[in-house]
């Protein structure tokens, strides 16, 4: 694909490349064409992990384009499917997804990185939430970020928009790996293909599980996972990749996963 959003894909993994120069922000019309690759990659069966990135060396994404919302972009108009990049609020996204930040993730961009399930980065990324100074609210990262590390630090993004570098980004925890720059890629396609030779069935219940116990208390989680209200787990422990997995250990090889 060309315009703003490139995608590479390799057997199950998608690549997700953010490329509008110079900065790689998303006005509404990227917005939605992410939206539409996240529910395709979301949709296929023969898809297994999604890496998303930016294209250069200096920004992953600084999220909002401000130029976009001067010449008419509403902050609350149509993001498309998924809202803001396609990601944070697209329903049943039960496979994994890992950001490999490559420069500068603030904003929007950070809500991105935040929606994802692993994040790597370049020596170089560095990380804020400077919406506090354009007088907007950084919607997505105030209900993500205080369950995500340190409430105070997550409150002391929010309130001054100060920078982190990835060191510090990666003491907090929200980031999992760093690499040189010209290592960030290779590490990001190595872990999804670890991803991609897993089990999918229990990947996307892991996720629903997750995501469902945000809002509850562990009993009531754990409840819903023992009576098998959950769709993703109900799947899963009528499959033949349950039966496999038990089969692959007593029989000490590797398991087959077919995804059914």
């Amino acid at each position: 694909m060309t315009g703003p959003i490139l995608t590479r894909r390799e057997g199950g993994i998608l690549e997700v490349t953010i490329d509008r120069p110079k900065a790689n922000a998303i006005d509404l019309k990227t917005s939605r064409v992410m939206g539409e690759i996240f529910r395709d990659f979301r949709d296929d069966d023969t898809l297994r992990v999604a890496i998303i990135t930016g294209a250069g060396e200096k920004f992953f994404c600084p999220g909002w384009d401000l130029k976009a919302a001067a010449a008419g972009d509403a902050v609350d108009g149509d993001y498309g499917i998924g809202g803001f990049g396609g990601m944070q609020e697209l329903r049943d996204l039960n496979k994994p997804v890992i950001s490999a930040v490559n420069g500068i993730c603030c904003g929007g961009g950070l809500e991105i990185a935040l929606s994802t399930d692993l994040i790597l980065a370049a020596e170089h990324a560095t990380f804020a939430l400077p919406e506090i100074r354009s007088g907007t609210v950084a919607d997505a990262a105030s209900i993500k970020l205080p369950k995500r590390i340190p409430y105070h630090i997550a409150m002391d993004m929010l309130l001054t928009g100060r920078w982190l570098d990835v060191v510090e980004a990666n003491r907090w925890g929200f980031v999992n790996e760093i690499l040189p720059a010209d290592k960030l890629m290779a590490r990001a396609w190595e872990l999804a293909r670890l991803l991609e030779s897993g089990p999918p069935l229990v990947y996307a219940a892991i996720k629903e599980v997750v995501r469902a116990a945000e809002g509850e208390t562990f009993q009531a989680t754990m409840n819903k996972i023992t009576r098998r209200q959950f769709k993703t787990v109900d799947i899963l422990y009528s499959s033949e990749d349950q039966l496999e997995g038990a089969k692959a250990f007593a029989e000490k090889r590797d398991p087959v996963w077919k995804g059914r």
